[in-house]
């Protein structure tokens, strides 16, 4: 099996979630290739074939001849997978590149299965398999679900290119406006998540971080039940942070959770459930009613 990985890169510099591409294809067994439309300055610690465009030439983004691009290193390599990441690159060129195959296109994959892929659905609350019936398969990897994987080399590089203008003018890079509590400057952050039981225990949570001297974060599933604000929300949907402590209070452990705060400090997970997916990322987990373990401990660090 052979996979076609879509690198990004933005202001010049590779982005390094491209990596986790990586992992995947080691993963299932992949043979790969890589494209990217970047500068020759700025390569990934790849030791494969690497198909670059100029950004200078293509625009960091132009969805009609980056298109092109990738279907132009489609025909040469001849891959069973072309994998983007679940980005916002990923969502607008993955289902253009699909459609000039004429592939099946995978959104958010989360898994592997024997001969198919996971992927969420239900609003991230369930998941299900899928198996692909073309040939060639358009995959979307989301964020913090594989391994990154950095095997460092250098890559062997190929030029590609292509012609036309393109209906899409790239301007600019805008960032967000900042809204509410910024948790990602924050070296302390307590979780609360819907294993508290109900929006009356957010101050029990909120009480601990307080005595810990840091900030109250959220899961996606206490910001949609309306107990806290949006932005309290760790993960790929909301904040990614990295603490020198992180507690997760009644958090199983989605993936897109993990993938906003698993690169943390020291990570403390309090979980009833001794088999939460959380516990494979935590430094300490412990099993127990997170609301009695948590007065308790807030009281004993008031002492």
């Amino acid at each position: 099996m052979k996979a076609l990985l879509i690198g990004e890169s933005r202001d010049g510099s590779f982005l390094e979630y491209g990596y986790e591409l990586v992992g995947f294809a080691e993963r299932i067994g992949a043979e790969t290739a890589m494209v990217m439309v970047g500068q020759e300055k700025s390569l990934p610690g790849y030791g494969g074939k690497l198909y670059l465009a100029d950004a200078a030439t293509y625009g960091e983004y132009n969805p009609d001849l980056h298109k092109k691009l990738i279907l132009a290193a489609v025909e040469r390599e001849k891959p069973d997978l072309v994998v983007f990441s679940h980005s916002s690159y990923g969502w607008d060129l993955a289902p253009r590149v699909a459609a000039g195959l004429k592939a099946a296109q995978l959104s958010e994959v989360i898994g592997t299965t024997g001969d198919g892929y996971e992927l969420p659905s239900c609003s991230q609350k369930m998941r299900r398999s899928v198996k692909p019936a073309t040939p060639v398969v358009v995959l979307t990897l989301q964020l913090g679900a594989f391994p990154a994987v950095t095997g460092g080399g250098t890559p062997q590089v190929e030029r590609v290119e292509t012609e036309g203008s393109g209906k899409v003018i790239f301007v600019r890079y805008e960032a967000a406006e900042a809204k509410g509590i910024d948790l990602a400057k924050a070296e302390v952050i307590v979780s609360a998540g819907r294993g508290i039981g109900k929006a009356d225990n957010v101050p029990v949570i909120a009480a601990l971080a307080k005595a810990l001297g840091g900030q109250l974060g959220a899961s996606r599933p206490v910001v949609d039940s309306g107990w806290v604000e949006h932005s309290h929300q760790v993960g790929t949907t909301g904040q990614t942070v990295s603490p020198k402590l992180y507690v997760a209070c009644g958090i199983s452990g989605a993936i897109q959770h993990l993938a906003g705060m698993k690169k943390s400090g020291f990570i403390v997970a309090i979980n009833k459930d001794k088999d939460a997916p959380i516990g494979e990322v935590a430094d300490v987990l412990v099993v127990a009613d997170v609301m009695q373990f948590v007065p308790a401990l807030t009281a004993k660090l008031a002492k």
